[in-house]
This record gives structure tokens, C-alpha cells and sequence, in this order.
């Protein structure tokens, strides 16, 4: 569930790269919210 949301806002940022149309800094937001999702699931799943 939290992989598919990752991807879910890493793809809207690049949309809002590649369109140049960004809602102030949310599009960021939601990237910087992907990646820590992703690290959380990798490290995780090392420790199981």
C-alpha cells in the first residue's frame, strides 16, 4: 500500500516537472514524502 502511494507522488512530481505547473512547493512535498516511504519499507525490510 505505502510502495503504491510512493509512486503514486513520485509520478505526480515529474508530471509537475515536465508541465512546469507546480502548486507552490506541494508537488515537493509530496516527493520528499515518497522517498521517505520508500527508505522506511527498505529498512524494514532488511530488519525482518
Amino acid at each position: 500500500m505505502l510502495e503504491t502511494v510512493a509512486i503514486i507522488f513520485m509520478v505526480l512530481w515529474i508530471l509537475g516537472l515536465v508541465t512546469s505547473y507546480t502548486m507552490g512547493g506541494f508537488i515537493h512535498i509530496l516527493l520528499v514524502i515518497a522517498i521517505v516511504t520508500i527508505l522506511i519499507r527498505v529498512i524494514k525490510g532488511r530488519r525482518l
